[in-house]
């Protein structure tokens, strides 16, 4: 489990100044991302050192990232919001 240090850098990292994004990823990382194994949070964190441009067309279904991890991050984040 995360140090609290890591998870107040996380949540300040994941507030992107977009609405769009910020609905996003910001409860994902207070209430999922302690729970997650730690290759899924190292996803996470590769996630947020994406462009603010990239992410919103992913989280917006505009496209997919070609990376394997970041593609994985993006459905596991979108499928917790999507109803099924």
């Amino acid at each position: 489990m995360p140090d609290q240090t890591e998870l107040n850098r996380l949540f300040w990292h994941s507030r992107r100044g977009m609405l769009e994004l910020d609905v996003l990823l910001v409860p994902f990382v207070k209430e999922v991302y302690p729970s997650l194994d730690a290759a899924d949070q190292a996803r996470y964190r590769k996630l947020l050192a994406c462009e603010d441009q990239d992410l919103f067309g992913w989280f917006m279904e505009r496209g997919e990232p070609e990376d394997e991890d970041l593609y994985r991050m993006v459905r596991m984040i979108l499928d917790r919001v999507q109803p099924k």
